[in-house]
């Protein structure tokens, strides 16, 4: 049985921070979210998109905080002069700040880290131009932590995305799985998408995870980002 390590309840519905077989895991309305030991589509969700940016003094916003890994991995960039964090849920914030997850506490208390509760989609626009915009907020399109989040995976939000980018800026969004109609939404709005497939591992159960990445008003090098996948 999971130990419950902390239980809250929010308009949303309720949030549930537990530890499994030695691993901490996060479930929303009892769907499961992520865990602190298979965190490596989150972490490459910073790295690889970071990597593809020719710029230094990057600012970063990151749509969703979950367990932490994905600002975790923003922050190993030097060039990072800014993360700003925007989480739903208040009570996760409180559960970090508390370091109830203490494999990312550094992260939190990183001079460079900025966290907000709130909606991103309500942040957008009212702060400068991002180099870099990071959405982890679901398990991607069709396996939503809220249904109020569809609305994150259609053209009209993308715009938004593109608006709040930097020339050159660049969009990366992470789902469990492909979706034809985030990655024609995303071509849409930006002209290219780069859709990776990302071998993971689940225990004995072999499955791919996706990133969508985007880039604003440059040239985009779709094999730039395939080819550093290669190794996996």
């Amino acid at each position: 049985m999971p130990e419950v390590i902390a239980r809250a309840a929010s308009e949303r519905g309720e949030l549930v921070l537990q530890r499994r077989d030695g691993a901490l895991e996060l479930r929303v309305n009892g769907v499961f979210v992520m865990d602190t030991e298979h965190t490596e589509t989150e972490r490459l969700l910073a790295a690889e998109t970071l990597r593809a940016v020719e710029r230094d003094r990057l600012r970063v916003l990151i749509g969703g905080l979950g367990l932490g890994f994905t600002l975790r991995e923003v922050l190993a960039d030097e060039r990072v002069a800014e993360a700003h964090v925007v989480e739903i849920e208040p009570d996760l914030i409180d559960w970090h700040r508390r370091g109830l997850v203490p494999d990312t506490a550094e992260a939190l208390q990183d001079p460079r880290t900025r966290v907000s509760a709130g909606d991103v989609a309500e942040v957008l626009g009212e702060q400068e131009p991002c180099d870099v915009l990071l959405l982890d907020v679901d398990n991607g399109p069709d396996f939503l932590v809220y249904e109020d989040n569809s609305a994150l995976y259609e053209a009209a939000f993308l715009r938004r995305c593109a608006g709040a980018l930097a020339p050159g800026g660049t969009l990366a969004v992470w789902s469990a799985d492909t979706s034809e109609p985030l990655l024609a939404a995303m071509r849409e709005v930006f002209g290219e998408c780069a859709e990776l497939a990302i071998p993971v591992s689940l225990g004995r159960r072999e499955t791919t995870y996706h990133l969508f990445v985007s880039r604003k008003q440059v040239e985009f090098e779709q094999a730039g980002f395939e080819d550093s996948f290669e190794h996996q």
